[in-house]
């Protein structure tokens, strides 16, 4: 069972980094906040299935064809095995041109150089400490899901949103969406914001897609970057959290005290989704206006890499989904 500490006893480990909470589930832990993922809340999570609508959050691997950061976009051969009438398909891609979990070797503490638990930059580059397969192997992303839905909130509110500008989301409006929806949350629950990023780029013109891909730091909406979202995150228990946009927070960040990259992935290990295509789970919680559902996401089992690309199928809104996806992914060299 999960020590109960408060987010003021913050750091755990003293002489760590800022934030770090580190040996609350033991010194050699590499699942995070994922321990928040047990038998319990997988069976409790069962009960959203009310409906059978099943719902892929998993945006195509191809909508980005001007990759940010100067990330390779999808390459996709398809070979011929003539004369027999097979085919064979070799996909190339770097894991962060589409829907994607940030794991735990992924983003460090920049100024000391550190991840989840004391992991070394060499424990990462020559062993498998933290990898994504640890999660594989303790059955993937699987519980309760929660969707704020900010794009449709805004819109009853009036207010105009621009997704590639540095908009930041405060926690008091998260409270809000929640309000409007008659939403709650439960511990272990896997939080998902819908700002609307994914659906405005599918609308940008290739001239607009080269010109956001030629920034050095591409603007986005997202989270602020603050105590008070840090804290919202750690006192309701959440053992995930994605969005729609390139980094769950506003980039480029606003605020390095308190950069949720280096909190929740180095300091905690709470995952933090990307670029998922919430659009139809969206439609699909309005039409029922309910905004929980079972969820479960599972990568191909590599070990030591750093992300995993999507893998994830839901049961919106209450609905079914009894069995887990399993994408094909590559690790990234990044």
């Amino acid at each position: 069972m999960e020590p109960s500490v408060s987010f003021d006893a913050l750091p755990l480990q003293k002489d760590g980094p800022h934030g770090n909470a580190w040996g609350l589930f033991g010194p050699l832990d590499q699942l995070g906040m994922l321990n928040r993922l047990t038998p319990e809340t997988t069976k409790e999570a069962t009960k959203e299935i009310i409906d059978g609508v099943r719902v892929s959050t998993d945006w195509s691997l191809n909508s980005m064809q001007k990759p940010c950061f100067g990330r390779s976009k999808l390459e996709h051969v398809v070979k011929n095995k003539a004369p027999r009438a097979v085919n064979d398909d070799s996909l190339a891609f770097n894991t962060q041109i589409s829907s994607q979990w940030d794991g735990f070797r992924h983003y460090g503490y920049q100024n000391e150089k550190i991840y989840l638990n004391g992991c070394t930059q060499e424990e990462i580059q020559t062993g498998d400490r933290n990898g994504i397969h640890v999660w594989v192997e303790n059955g993937g992303i699987v519980g309760r899901g929660v969707l704020l839905d900010y794009s449709s909130w805004a819109e009853a509110q009036r207010i105009s949103i621009n997704c590639f500008a540095t908009t930041s989301i405060p926690v008091s409006t998260l409270k809000d969406i929640a309000a409007y929806q008659g939403t709650s949350f439960k511990r272990g629950d896997i939080l998902f914001i819908r700002t609307g990023w994914t659906r405005a780029y599918e609308k940008l013109s290739a001239e607009q897609c080269q010109e956001l891909a030629d920034h050095k730091i591409p603007p986005a909406i997202g989270v602020e970057s603050s105590e008070d979202t840090l804290r919202w995150i750690w006192d309701e228990g959440f053992a995930a959290v994605a969005g729609d946009m390139p980094s769950f927070e506003a980039w480029p960040c606003q605020n390095t005290d308190f950069w949720l990259h280096e909190w929740l992935l180095a300091g905690w290990g709470l995952p933090i989704g990307e670029l998922f295509d919430l659009d139809r789970l969206s439609q699909e919680c309005r039409k029922r206006n309910r905004w929980s559902f079972f969820f479960s996401s599972v990568p191909l089992k590599v070990r030591n890499y750093c992300f995993f690309v999507g893998g994830s199928m839901l049961t919106s809104l209450r609905c079914l989904v009894e069995l887990l996806v399993h994408l094909m992914v590559w690790p990234s060299s990044d």
